[in-house]
């Protein structure tokens, strides 16, 4: 099966995928007799006398290649705890970790290493950089201790390079319930120059805070793992698979996991997985949530070397992607042989010429997001006539990006949408949601004026919506052999307003588009590109929309939600052919706010209150509230929970679900750090 991400990244686990779409299982159980209480409102900040914080305060390499590093470990009230758990609760174990920045090159080298062996087959051991085993600590105080490594770095070491100590603390409190396997864990890494000259060479390609956009919190090996600038202190190039005899160096490892089924090597039938810990983790199925070639999704601008995927080509790097390339023969690398990175740059350089040559940006451009589109801008004027019982007539210009007048006649695709009331669309007595075509206006004056065939129902009252979507199909580049078709799309445009001079009320905002880009880099992947926008989504996503052949709904809450949760619901969500089982939330679904605005997903502050269609559900209708929370919670039990919960005068759940009550949305979801 495929694995869809609706997220930027993959984390690993043990080098395995991690998926917190089963929320309900990583739910922590606290005692109460040494935390703290908990913060509400979807806070990730730890709870007072758990977690733990690990800080390397010094480092040194003495003559004799002895290391020695002193950290303190505090909990999350900074109270300082002690290592063995007599003094306070639970123990906390600490693995560290030395390495160094050979003189002249840009990645780490491990000084602590292990050797690993391979079980499928008779390939040669590996030494492979790994934490060190067999040092001794001793106590300064509580809370503060030195590390003496069992490790020694070699006699004649570089004294005058960058060297790193990093470090992985993990604190026991399983005696006094379940935590959040990355709750009781924290990383530090420290940076020196054993001569005691400043630090001017460091690595920072990808920074922590670019990966937690999508995984929130970044989680490997069993949550050991939280920090980037750790990992790459063992995924270096000396780190090689026996099993495989692939490489684990951090920037061929990420990029083949999230090309994952896209890689070359996996269409042409070659799986790419890993053998580690006695298991296969296999990232064929990965399906990235966006353009991969949108390299600057994790190469932001946060991390000092942040431009490296466009200034410092390589082949591990490329070949990484594009493994179907053989830079010791020359396939497919336009018949060029390339035994060493020394010329890379030659011919890809960091500036592009035109989208799509051979420099870096310009082979990674996005058709859809190229500079060089016309862009399709739509403003709507006004719109007349919109009281019950008529047909609104809406002013509208469509230009492109320069101001230029468009011709929409010649355009692939342009709507008008009519929906309403903006409480619940297509909902009660004045319930439409109309979609027309007004390619045929003609223009006047650079204006265009179409009145639609659709009129506001007899019965309307309150607030409704109009909205502009349009998209063209366009050839970038024509009449040269990297011509390339791309959809030029405009992004949506509405009006609200009252059809019965009432209080006009705009549709209430959920969640925010940007919020959903952080992950998807855009929404312009569905339907051709016209819904770059989720207000304009929910006009049609709304509680009287369902799926002719499954019959699950379709309204926006229930929708979006079971395609997150995906693989963690109960019963797999269908729509017309495709299964969305397969789906692998990168981060975690309790947050609620990844997606929703402060307080959105609060029960009193739902603002739907139309039943939903849910024809192949428990019911054949589901209250709003139960129709949010049933679109993650999807099983039969609570289901019943809702049902029996519900009344002719409605739902109860605010009884027990507000923000006040013990079972608020807050708290089942909170999260322990």
């Amino acid at each position: 099966m495929r694995k869809y991400l609706v997220g930027a990244l993959l984390a690993l686990a043990s080098i395995a995928f991690i998926s917190t779409a089963s929320a309900d299982s990583h739910r922590a159980k606290r005692t109460v007799d040494f935390s703290a209480p908990a913060p509400l409102n979807g806070s990730t900040n730890a709870l007072g006398r758990t977690g733990v914080v690990v800080k390397i305060q010094s480092a040194a390499i003495a003559k004799d290649g002895t290391i020695t590093v002193r950290a303190t470990i505090v909990d999350s009230d900074g109270i300082p705890l002690d290592r063995l758990g007599v003094a306070t609760h639970g123990p906390v174990s600490m693995s560290f970790i030395a390495a160094y920045i050979p003189a002249g090159q840009s990645q780490y080298v491990s000084y602590t290493t292990t050797v690993l062996k391979a079980t499928l087959n008779s390939n040669p051991a590996q030494t492979q950089a790994a934490n060190d085993s067999g040092g001794t600590f001793t106590t300064n105080a509580i809370g503060d201790y030195t590390y003496t490594f069992k490790t020694k770095a070699p006699a004649n070491f570089d004294a005058t390079v960058t060297h790193s100590i990093g470090v992985s603390a993990r604190r026991d409190l399983s005696e006094y319930g379940e935590f959040d396997e990355w709750s009781e864990v924290s990383n530090d890494v420290y940076t020196f120059v054993p001569n005691g000259n400043p630090v001017s060479v460091t690595r920072s390609v990808v920074t922590t805070n670019a990966c937690n956009q999508c995984h929130d919190p970044l989680f490997a090996h069993g949550g050991s793992r939280l920090k980037v600038e750790l990992c790459i202190m063992c995924h270096t190039p000396q780190t090689i698979n026996p099993d495989t005899q692939l490489t684990q160096d951090m920037k061929v490892l990420i990029h083949k996991i999230h090309r994952g089924s896209s890689l070359p090597s996996v269409k042409a039938g070659t799986p790419y997985r890993i053998w580690h810990r006695g298991a296969w983790s296999d990232f064929s199925n990965v399906v990235f949530p966006q353009d991969v070639r949108n390299c600057t999704v994790c190469h932001d601008k946060g991390a000092a070397q942040a431009d490296n995927w466009k200034t410092n080509p390589t082949r591990e790097a490329c070949g990484s992607c594009h493994d179907d390339v053989n830079f010791a023969t020359g396939l497919n690398h336009v018949n060029l042989v390339q035994l060493s990175d020394n010329q890379c740059k030659n011919c890809h350089t960091q500036y592009a010429s035109t989208d799509f040559d051979a420099s870096i940006p310009g082979a990674h451009v996005i058709p859809n997001q190229s500079a060089s589109l016309p862009g399709l801008v739509a403003q709507i004027r006004k719109v007349e006539n919109a009281t019950p019982g008529s047909a609104p007539t809406v002013t509208f210009t469509m230009t492109d990006k320069s101001g230029v007048v468009v011709d929409i006649s010649k355009i692939t695709s342009i709507r008008v949408v009519l929906a309403g009331p903006n409480v619940d669309y297509n909902t009660g007595p004045g319930a439409i949601r109309a979609s027309e075509d007004p390619s045929k206006t003609p223009l006047t004056n650079g204006v265009y004026v179409y009145t639609m065939t659709n009129k506001i129902p007899a019965a309307a009252a309150g607030s409704y919506t109009i909205s502009i979507e349009a998209r063209n199909s366009v050839t970038l580049l024509p009449g040269t052999v990297i011509a390339t078709t791309a959809t030029d799309a405009a992004n949506p445009v509405r009006v609200y307003f009252s059809v019965d001079k009432s209080k006009m009320v705009p549709r209430r905002q959920v969640v925010a588009t940007a919020k959903c880009a952080a992950c998807h880099g855009d929404l312009k992947f569905i339907h051709g590109g016209t819904r770059n926008d989720v207000q304009e989504c929910a006009e049609c996503h709304n509680p009287a929309l369902a799926d002719g052949t499954s019959g699950q709904s379709v309204n926006f809450a229930v929708m979006v939600h079971s395609i997150h949760r995906g693989e963690g619901l109960a019963n797999p969500y269908t729509l017309g052919t495709t299964n969305y089982q397969d789906v692998l939330f990168p981060g975690d679904l309790r947050d609620c706010t990844a997606c929703h605005l402060p307080g959105t997903y609060l029960v009193e502050n739902v603002g739907a209150k139309a039943l939903v269609a849910s024809p192949g559900g428990f019911t054949k209708t589901t209250p709003p509230i139960s129709a949010a929370c049933q679109g993650c919670h999807d099983d039969v039990a609570t289901a019943s929970h809702a049902l029996a919960n519900t009344t002719v005068l409605g739902e109860s759940c605010g009884a027990c679900h507000s923000a006040t009550q013990q079972f608020s949305v807050d708290r089942v979801h909170q999260r322990i750090f």
